[in-house]
Order: structure tokens, then sequence, then C-alpha cells
């Protein structure tokens, strides 16, 4: 099948993507979705208490706001629902082909068109989108024995529902953004949690609340209600970015993790092994209102070691301690930097973008890489902030990837490349910009470092400099063929 345009991914980006190129008349396009249902991450976990960390009314799509959220911190249920019904009202449904896996993308230089191998068959694009995200494939450690560990193992993005929890003895590997939230939620009903945590978190409270009936009226009646509700929150949220460029903001602000902390943990020895010796903001940034008082509880025990290895139906931590138990949830994340779909995008010559970047992704203005003519990456290399939304920086890059779009099929090019010097100049701008952010500066190792410790993760400036820089699609920066 050929197509002018393939998306690869019906979650946030996809979608968006897709409505962004209905709105500029383009519709000659399809997205490959290998799952049966759309909604990427917000479809895959489903953890509980899986919600999101940005306020609600930041979470969504400036052309698409959702007046119906019941928390100011939506939670899972309703923020797949919202993309549900999204890509319903802008009618994307009928471009997506649900079941269909991309198994290798290839640049054909011949015909100066993407050869795309799938489980559905063969297609060919003229552009190629990719919409996969960054949280998508679940990182499980490389422990020895795990495989022979005869209870049940899962990560969090892979919840396993049918198993009964109740009276079990769990272990918990990871502390990062998922276990905050799906550890308060099953220590109730676990009868011993174990919670190995390699490195303590910051945990601020979280300033999430029930939306009145009343509330929710008013921003459905009173559009402007809602625009001004989302500007006020954007301007928080801004505010606390600051910080990010600036370290010792954020060493202010984490005053306020150290008394939500000393609040929640009487004990003086759990809240030693709960303070990070880093600074705020230099990992993920989590909110939680209930998670230390969680870890007080009489069946958990935290261990403050990483595991070495699983011998058995025991857990055993790098400091020697032992723990039988009968499940291990793992909370350690995604491949991040080392995204599955970098294997399976080649260039003309065969090599993938994992061969081309070396464990060091890189993309000018997070979206293109020189020897991809054509491909546009969605919530690429560098794009990842410690504060603001995800639909914020998509939004940007869609409405770059939309001029590009249009430019092509104006002048009639066959394919566009970005040139080696422009992308190079940007990322080394990027890296010298990195250097004093919290996000480098901040004395911790996070996945927002690559395989070779360089940021392949961060953007070093506010959003509103994104918007402003990603936004025009600038023709000079690439090599065009007609």
């Amino acid at each position: 099948m050929d197509v002018p345009i393939a998306i690869i991914g019906a979650g946030a980006s996809g979608i968006g993507a897709a409505i962004k190129l209905r709105q500029a008349g383009v519709t000659g396009f399809v997205v490959l979705e290998k799952a049966r249902e759309l909604g990427g991450t917000w479809r895959d976990n489903t953890y509980p208490g899986c919600a999101c960390d940005v306020p609600s009314a930041l979470y969504s799509y400036s052309f698409a706001p959702n007046p119906e959220w019941t928390r100011a911190f939506a939670q899972q249920p309703e923020i797949r629902q919202y993309l549900e019904r999204t890509a319903s009202r802008y009618d994307v449904r009928r471009h997506i082909r649900f079941g269909v896996r991309l198994d290798d993308a290839r640049w054909n230089p011949s015909t100066n068109r993407w050869d795309l191998a799938t489980s559905d068959g063969q297609y060919t694009a003229q552009l190629l989108i990719a919409g996969t995200g960054p949280w998508h494939q679940p990182r499980i450690p490389d422990l020895p024995g795990l495989d022979e560990f005869p209870g049940e193992t899962f990560h969090s993005a892979r919840w396993n529902h049918d198993y009964d929890l109740t009276g079990k003895r769990i272990a918990v590997v990871g502390t990062g953004a998922s276990a905050v939230q799906f550890v308060p939620a099953i220590q109730p009903k676990v009868g011993e949690l174990r919670l190995y945590q390699r490195t303590a978190q910051w945990v601020l409270p979280k300033p999430d609340h029930y939306v009145p009936t009343v509330e929710r009226w008013l921003l459905r009646t009173f559009p402007v209600t809602q625009k001004a509700l989302r500007a006020a929150e954007y301007a928080a949220m801004e505010a606390l970015g600051v910080g990010f460029r600036h370290p010792w903001v954020l060493r202010l602000v984490q005053r306020i993790g150290l008394l939500h902390l000393r609040r929640s943990v009487s004990d003086p020895e759990l809240r030693r092994a709960l303070t990070p010796d880093y600074t705020l903001g230099c990992k993920r940034l989590l909110m939680s209102n209930t998670y230390y008082r969680s870890l007080t509880k009489p069946n958990v025990a935290v261990h403050n070691t990483a595991v070495r290895e699983i011998r058995g139906s025991t857990v055993v931590g790098a400091d020697g301690s032992e723990s039988e138990v009968d499940a291990i949830i793992f909370g350690t994340g995604f491949h991040i930097l080392d995204m599955p779909v970098a294997s399976r995008v080649r260039d003309a010559d065969g090599r993938t973008l994992a061969d081309v970047w070396q464990g060091s992704p890189q993309a000018y203005l997070g979206t293109s890489v020189n020897g991809f003519p054509n491909l546009f990456l969605l919530l690429g290399p560098n794009l990842g902030t410690g504060h603001s939304s995800a639909f914020s920086i998509l939004e940007s890059q869609l409405a770059y990837v939309v001029d590009a779009v249009q430019a092509i099929r104006r002048n009639g090019w066959s394919s566009i490349d970005v040139r080696k010097d422009v992308q190079d100049a940007y990322n080394a701008d990027v890296q010298r910009a990195l250097r004093t952010t919290v996000y480098n500066a901040g004395g911790c190792v996070s996945y927002y470092l690559d395989a070779n410790g360089r940021n392949s993760f961060s953007w070093p400036w506010s959003t509103v400099t994104m918007t402003r820089r990603i936004k025009d699609f600038d023709p000079a920066s690439y090599t065009a063929a007609r």
C-alpha cells in the first residue's frame, strides 16, 4: 500500500499528528498502531493509582480542552477516555490501522520514499512520522536468577490484574514515578511489602483535589474560565521551570519536600533513608500525599539498596539483605533513550537510528535527523522538561511538522534532509545550555543521561522558548530534492 504519510503509533503523539494534518487539509495518511486500541502509554499503564503528575488543565491538546476532569490531576481512566473521545471527535479512527506492527522502515533513495515492512505487509510512504514516544517499552533489570523465580513477576506498565495481591509478600523494585503511585494503592492489601530503593527520591506534596460539579459546569459553560485556568497553571509551572535552569531556586523549593518528609515520617532512621542527597529536579519531579505515609506502615520495609540477585524465592539486596517473597513488581521505568523504534528505522545504507546515534540520540529541534530524509520524530531527543506537559512539547512539534508538510507540497519537493552542520550546531548549543541546569549539575544519575553519560533527554530552556523556536519550518536548514 502506498500512502503519502505514515504515522507510527496511536497515542497522544499520533492522534495529535492526525488531527493537525486533517486540520491542514491533509487526509491521505495512515496511522499504524500495533495494539487493538488507541491510547499509547495511557492504554498500557493501568496499575493501581495511575495518574498524571501534571495539572489536568494542561494535560490536553490546547485545541481540544476538557472541562470534565474530575480531579486537579487526572487519573489514567479519564486520560484514556479523553484521548478516545478526542480521536472520535476529530474523525481520526478512520485513518488508524489497528493491529499493525512496524517491523522495519528503510529510506529508498531511488524512489525517495520510505519502504515499511509491517505485520500487515508492505507499505510505502513519502513521509514517516514516529509517534512512538519514550514511555513505551518497559525496562526490567537483568538480575541474576530472575528467570528461575518461582513466583509472579511483572512491570508496572504491564500490570497483572488477575494476580491477587491480598496477603502476599511483595517486593517492589524501583522508586520512580510509577512506584510512588502504586505503592500506596497496594500497601493496605498486601501481607508484606519490601521496597528496594537504589536512590531516594524527592517527593513533594501533591495539590490534588476533586473538582466539584459546579466548577466543571463553569468550565463547560464559560470557556473563558477554562482558558484562564490553563493560563494560570501554565504560568505556575513555568515559574517552577525557572528553577531547573537555576538550581539554587530548587534548593529552596526542596525545603518543602523535607518538611513533607518530616511531617509524614517520624522514625529518624527511615527518614534518613528517604532523604535524597542531590538537588530537587535532578531526577523526575515526583508528587504524592500518600507515598511517605504508606512506607511507615507495619507491613512495609524499606531496603535502602539495589537488588543484587534473585535466589529462588529470595530477593538479595546489594547490601546482603534477604527477603523471601511471593511476587516481584518492577517500577523501573522505560527504555527512554534506547527506544525500540530506533532499531527499526534505517537510512539508505541500512544503518538504523540506533547505529547512527551510538547510544546518544540527537536530532535537530528534537524532530529531524540528518541522513533520514522525510522522517519526523515526535517527543524526540532533548525535548523533555521537568515541569511542563508533554502536550505543550507535542503541539510545538506538530506546528513545525505540518508547516514542513505544507512546504514540501507547495514546492513540489520529493524529500528534505536536515543539514548535518545545522543539526550539529543546534545540539552543541543544547549541550552547552544544559551544563548549568539542575538536570546536569544537580548531583545525581538519572534516566536523562544516556549510555554515554550525555543528557539526551532534557530541554535546557523554557517552554515559551520551545514554542517560539520549534514552530515554523525553516527550509534553509534542510537540503531539498525534487
